[in-house]
């Protein structure tokens, strides 16, 4: 009589979408910008914690493994967010620790400046927003914008400095707004 339990074909699965997930929550945990050494820890960790979860319906198991990765992922970056700051308290700023990627409030202040340029953007009159995406998103050249909206290479440059023009003034206007609603 053998007391080892017997392994049943919901076992074999679990096993099986704990192997297949391994290299790509290693990419994605990197494209989130961990490093390789980060990657393969969070995601041993990950898969490790995900095994509480064996009975969980397979279908529902990849969202919560990679919900677990990317909470552990940031908790690596508060504690090393905390570690920098320790640092720099103690005047140790100079040796900064290598940290390559964008503390969570970094991107959230990034995303934020992207949704002012955005709105912009949107301010500009059509054919201005037109020549000025044409140039800087799309890569144009100013003869390329010519010859795609049918106006001389003049015009282009004429629209390009208006757009950048009233860009700056968006965004100044923009930016005293936020000074001002900061102020008690």
């Amino acid at each position: 009589m053998s007391i080892v339990p017997e392994v049943t074909t919901n076992d074999h699965a679990f096993e099986r979408f704990l192997g297949e997930e391994r290299t790509p929550l290693i990419n994605f945990l990197r494209s989130h910008g961990a490093s390789q050494d980060d990657a393969q820890d969070v995601t041993q960790e990950s898969l490790y914690k995900l095994t509480r979860y064996r009975a969980v319906p397979l279908q529902a198991l990849k969202p919560l493994l990679y919900r677990i990765a990317l909470n552990q992922l940031c908790d690596i970056r508060r504690r090393e967010s905390g570690l920098r700051r320790s640092l720099q308290a103690a005047g140790l700023g100079a040796i900064d620790a290598p940290i390559d990627v964008p503390l969570p409030e970094q991107w959230v202040e990034n995303r934020e400046e992207l949704a002012r340029v955005n709105a912009a953007i949107e301010r500009l009159p059509e054919r201005c927003r037109q020549v000025y995406l044409l140039n800087r998103i799309d890569g144009m050249s100013y003869s390329q914008i010519s010859a795609h909206q049918s106006i001389s290479v003049k015009a282009v440059e004429k629209h390009i400095s208006r757009a950048l023009t009233l860009l700056r003034q968006f965004l100044a206007a923009q930016a005293q707004t936020m000074l001002n609603e900061q102020e008690p």
